[in-house]
């Protein structure tokens, strides 16, 4: 039912592959993940009373946010 990458019927592996990314796409998962990102980023400025200023803000969200989405990579990386 399932066709591997390298299977002679590839096609439908690379259909699957697309439909199912043009989906995850139109949900706009990306970015409910940066919205929770947001939500979490704001709420932990929020409970140490930090005040920084927009570029500091910026800067750090990013860091954050890239710090969090290499882990989930490597994890990816490690499913078998």
């Amino acid at each position: 039912m399932f066709n591997p990458p390298n299977s002679q019927n590839s096609g439908s592996y690379v259909d699957l592959l697309k439909r199912i990314t043009q989906r995850v796409q139109q949900e706009k998962v990306d970015d409910q993940i940066l919205a929770i990102m947001q939500q979490i980023f704001e709420n932990e400025l929020d409970k140490e009373n930090l005040v920084l200023s927009r570029p500091e803000r910026v800067r750090l969200f990013r860091q954050v946010t890239k710090a969090v989405l290499t882990d989930m990579l490597g994890k990816l990386n490690d499913i078998k």
